[in-house]
């Protein structure tokens, strides 16, 4: 049987050294695999290419389907983007999937028992990376969600859940203040997890989720959430498990997968042989169960856990159960040295692979109304008198839309704003149609345009002949007679 060719790059920082400690594990154990190394990261953003990734490197990753990464550095200031998240991005890696299992009681942490599996869609969010600075004061970063995006991850870890015999799933999110956003995943998620009877799922805010994941962490199985809240509990789960160097971190699509640790470069210790190689030890036993050769991972998660339980720790791993500390090439000698040994106390669950396949729902159009526009325009005079501004506003010609209100910084400071609201030069102006001001449109279920895209040109012609600087526009909708955007605070 020929071997599996996979891409690999060493990264940057440590990534070389527990890169070449994580090849010499897989090869003593046997895993029939070949490798195909490209370089990305630091070398290739300062080599010209802004993405930190050659043509030649992104065609040997989409050849091969598989890719082994070492931590990567993104260079500070210049502009450059975070690699990992253009590889996820760019090669549809929709779930990321990081198991945080204890190893107590030979890692110390306060939890023995905690087992846990965070599943964070990996695409969107905050971490779509789009931000302006719209003002001398202001700047935005835009959380863009998708109906599609949440569907996937989140029947992804039902499927997770199902095929690998997990009892629960926990989904995190912030609706309670994302009422659109953090609103949709955690109402797809309600909608989806009646179709897994067998399963049982809640919710918690992830403010008071993240605290319990601090606190109890025993009580949870698997939790999904959105990209930004995944990417911090999945530290902080791997943290009070013992250390995050021991994370590792499946990043899986459809055609595409990317194997990993979950930490980063640590520039700081490169080249001190001290870094702990066992991160990217769990991403690529990851990897072979993906690729269907469950019984090298758990031959080399047996001998992993033999030298946990022997005592011979990388110095993060240190604790009274500490015999012997040792670097980063030594530490992965010492698991070869215990290949095909079993450990006595830690418990290793049998790796099995399972095929998990995503079906999105195809979504009929529903009825769309275009009812108003929110304006946001920079503006510093008159002290910045909210008043003033409603006035001048007020006084606007737009066909049929009228303004309902202002507000700063997502306060109502206009009509009946409070002195002590503080005020920057970012102001969002909301019109609306005439109708919606009137005592019967309450509770209206629009279902058709009540205003026009021309009415809103018109508006930032006004906008434009009284010297106001318009910054950007948000159109607002009804989708099927429901109003679908935020309401101010104070309105």
């Amino acid at each position: 049987m020929a071997d599996r060719r996979i891409t690999v790059a060493k990264g940057d920082g440590i990534g070389p050294e527990i890169t070449e400690a994580c090849i010499k594990v897989l090869d003593a154990a046997g895993a029939p695999l070949a490798y195909d190394y490209i370089s990305v990261g630091k070398e290739a953003y300062l080599s010209g290419h802004s993405s930190g990734i050659t043509k030649e490197a992104w065609a040997a990753m989409a050849k091969n389907g598989v890719f082994l990464k070492g931590p990567i550095t993104t260079p500070q200031g210049g502009g450059y983007k975070s690699l990992n998240v253009t590889i996820r991005k760019s090669m549809g890696l929709f779930a990321n999937v990081r198991p945080v299992k204890s190893l107590a009681p030979f890692i110390e942490t306060t939890f023995p028992d905690m087992d846990i599996v965070v599943i964070r869609e990996n695409e969107e969010d905050l971490y779509a990376g789009i931000e302006h600075q719209q003002t001398q004061e202001v700047v935005q970063c835009l959380k863009l969600v998708s109906r599609p995006g949440c569907e996937k991850i989140v029947r992804y870890a039902f499927e997770y859940a199902r095929a690998y015999g997990r009892k629960k799933v926990t989904c995190m999110s912030k609706d309670n203040i994302m009422k659109q956003t953090d609103g949709m995943f955690h109402a797809i998620f309600d909608k989806m997890s009646k179709e897994y009877p067998d399963i049982e799922s809640d919710h918690y805010i992830i403010d008071i989720g993240s605290a319990r994941i601090a606190n109890n962490p025993e009580q949870f199985d698997i939790i999904v959430t959105l990209n930004l809240y995944g990417d911090i509990i999945s530290d902080i789960t791997a943290e009070i498990a013992g250390s995050v160097g021991l994370g590792g971190s499946a990043n899986v699509g459809t055609e595409f997968s990317m194997f990993e640790a979950i930490h980063g470069s640590a520039p700081d210790i490169a080249g001190k042989n001290i870094a702990n190689p066992s991160g990217l030890i769990h991403g690529a036993c990851m990897m072979l169960v993906h690729l269907n050769m469950p019984e090298y991972a758990e031959k080399i998660l047996s001998a992993l856990y033999c030298t946990i339980e022997d005592g011979v720790h990388t110095g993060d791993m240190r604790s009274d159960h500490t015999r012997e500390l040792v670097g980063t090439a030594e530490f992965a000698q010492a698991i070869i040295d215990r290949l095909g040994r079993e450990p006595k106390k830690l418990n290793v669950t049998k790796p099995t692979s399972h095929k998990i396949t995503i079906d999105v729902d195809t979504h009929k159009d529903v009825p769309k109304a275009l009812v108003g526009v929110d304006m946001f325009l920079d503006w510093k005079e008159g002290d910045r008198d909210a008043d003033k501004l409603g006035k001048m506003l007020e006084a606007l010609e737009a066909e049929n839309l009228v303004l309902k209100m202002i507000t700063n910084r997502g306060v109502k400071v206009y009509p009946d704003g409070r002195d002590e609201t503080f005020h920057t030069d970012h102001w969002r102006c909301r019109f609306v149609a005439k109708e919606m001001l009137e005592p019967e449109a309450k509770g209206k279920a629009y279902l058709e345009d009540i205003c026009t895209y021309r009415s809103i040109i018109t508006l930032c012609d006004e906008l434009e002949k009284c010297g106001l600087n318009f910054i950007k526009l948000e159109n607002l909708y009804y989708f099927q007679g429901k109003r679908c955007y935020s309401q101010a605070q104070g309105e």
